[in-house]
């Protein structure tokens, strides 16, 4: 029996567990949901729920050794409370309100960007250190950002992520996995 998941192909955080789901190599069926009626739970735990039933299916989202996990459970909080934040208030005036008709507020854009900044720097370093933020391979940490990177990387804050060599390949690598490949065909359709 395949697995329901209830999501919206439009909810950032939904397109995460879709990805966890195709790197898992489960077969599920995709719900939409209205998400306006806030029917939408939180993805980083439904993606580590699903890395860790199904730890012996597709790819190894989450590491057994516990400190290649600490390393993995440090850069999921990054994402979670810095990357998602800085990105999320930066494609709300760059990407969302221009798709809405309505007007970019540059005073938020320049106060996100320099954060961005910063945040890609310590990224760059730790990227310097390993391939993955969370180690060597592909995992959770790498997955959780797909969405928004993907979303930076179709506005002006792409320059950001080029101009910074590890960051630059990384993002490249992970947004060409099949498995977001897949989610963007999705979209498409």
């Amino acid at each position: 029996m395949a697995l329901k998941l209830h999501g919206s192909i439009f909810s950032l955080a939904g397109l995460r567990v879709l990805v966890a789901l195709y790197e898992k190599d489960l077969d599920f069926e995709f719900v939409q949901i209205n998400m306006s009626a806030r029917e939408h739970k939180t993805p980083q735990a439904i993606t580590r729920y699903i890395s860790e039933v199904y730890a012996d299916k597709g790819t190894d989202l989450i590491s057994k050794d516990p400190m290649k996990l600490a390393i993995q459970a440090v850069w999921m909080e990054v994402e979670g409370q810095k990357f998602q934040v800085v990105t999320t208030k930066l494609l709300v005036e760059l990407f969302f309100k221009p798709m809405n008709g309505r007007t970019t507020d540059e005073s938020v854009v320049a106060e996100f960007e320099k954060q961005l900044e910063s945040m890609l720097d310590v990224y760059e370093q730790r990227l310097t250190e390993s391939k993955y933020l969370g180690g060597d391979r592909f995992s959770l940490p790498d997955l959780h950002h797909l969405p928004n990177l993907q979303t930076m990387m179709m506005t002006k804050m792409k320059r950001h992520i080029d101009s910074r060599p590890h960051v630059s390949a990384w993002a490249s690598d992970i947004l060409s996995r099949p498995s977001w490949i897949k989610v963007q065909a999705m979209q498409s359709e």
